[in-house]
């Protein structure tokens, strides 16, 4: 609630906008904000600041953050902040997640690859043993929260398989660019970049496994995050209807557009429903089958609902919908973009089926 409370009062849409439109990209004021309330320690462990928190524990401040568009990194931090978790030594965790859970250092995990689509076990990017350290040579592509980042996790293929790098983002060639929902991002280019021994997270190799956790891990928060801004949708949507008036009468009255509007509210609660199912699985699954399943279900069916809820409330906002002034026109970019992020319906429905078919 005092999440929602801040959004409501210091995050309301024309700051957002002001925010979107700074040079930044981001408010490091909100930022601040947000750690002092212990959402950054929130998924960390205990021992070094935060919680020890689970998805499901995430799911209200990430509906919120869904519900106000937010344009800050958390995710991308707690991603990334969550592979330090599971794969970091003593020291590695020691030196990093206190500064996450203070708000005072923000990461990144650089991993997709140019062709890779959603293929999370393509990695081309090259880490060769030199000198006491490592030489990180490749390119990642769409590495959300990059820009703003003080350091990145980046995957790369040593003589044992994939592992996993700490690099300082001031290492890397970075292109920066805006996503279609204002969220900032770049195109990481290394370059026989070299990092010292303590820079491998984990062991050489046995990435992979913690990648494709990881992901899931996130992939269940933006869901959660969904349902946010499908809330939102849905009510900005369902007051347009109730004020808008046509012939003499608010255009909510009309039967067509009334069972359009019940068709969002499920699909609504349909989002909900799953999301709370991924969120718990990803806490408490068995095995990463399990896990992977309950995700993959989630995700093919809010990929959809982001859609119909998205270019629904479009429509019935009639051609003010698509406006820069209205915030409706940014939940439909924000839901677009989940739809896609961490894999389409598309990718997630061909998961589902094998898995399906590894049980039968």
């Amino acid at each position: 609630d005092s999440v929602r409370r801040f959004l409501a009062k210091d995050y309301d849409f024309e700051t957002r906008r002001r925010i979107v439109a700074s040079d930044a990209g981001w408010s490091a004021e909100a930022w601040a904000t947000l750690a002092e309330m212990g959402v950054m320690g929130l998924p960390l462990p205990a021992e070094f600041g935060g919680f020890g928190g689970g998805a499901v524990d995430l799911m209200g401040v990430m509906e919120a953050f869904g519900e106000a568009l937010l344009v800050e990194p958390y995710l991308a931090t707690v991603l990334a902040a969550r592979l330090v978790a599971r794969a970091g030594n003593a020291a590695q965790k020691k030196a990093l997640l206190p500064q996450v859970v203070e708000g005072r250092l923000r990461l990144a995990l650089a991993h997709g690859e140019r062709g890779a689509r959603y293929n999370l076990a393509q990695v081309k990017t090259e880490a060769k043993a030199a000198a006491g350290g490592w030489e990180l040579s490749g390119e990642k592509v769409v590495v959300l929260g990059a820009p703003l980042a003080e350091r990145l996790v980046v995957s790369a293929r040593s003589a044992k398989g994939v592992s996993l790098f700490l690099v300082e983002r001031s290492a890397a060639r970075l292109r920066t660019y805006r996503t279609l929902d204002a969220m900032r991002a770049g195109d990481v280019t290394l370059h026989a970049v070299r990092v010292g021994a303590d820079a491998l997270l984990g062991r050489e190799g046995e990435a992979l496994a913690l990648i494709e956790e990881a992901t899931d891990f996130a992939t269940a928060l933006a869901c959660a995050e969904a349902v946010g801004a499908m809330k939102f949708a849905c009510d900005t949507t369902l007051e347009y209807l109730k004020t808008r008036r046509q012939f003499g009468v608010p255009i909510g009255t009309f039967q067509a557009l009334q069972h359009r509007m019940v068709d969002m509210y499920v699909a609504y609660e349909q989002a909900k429903s799953m999301a709370c199912v991924a969120c718990s699985k990803v806490d408490h699954a068995a095995d990463a089958r399990e896990r992977q399943l309950a995700v993959s279900a989630a995700k093919i069916k809010i990929s959809d609902n982001c859609r119909h809820i998205s270019q629904e409330s479009v429509q019935l906002h009639g051609g003010m919908g698509m406006a820069e002034e209205l915030k409706v026109s940014h939940a439909f970019r924000r839901l677009t973009m989940i739809a896609q992020q961490f894999g389409d319906a598309e990718h997630h429905l061909a998961r589902f089926a094998a898995l399906d078919r590894i049980a039968a």
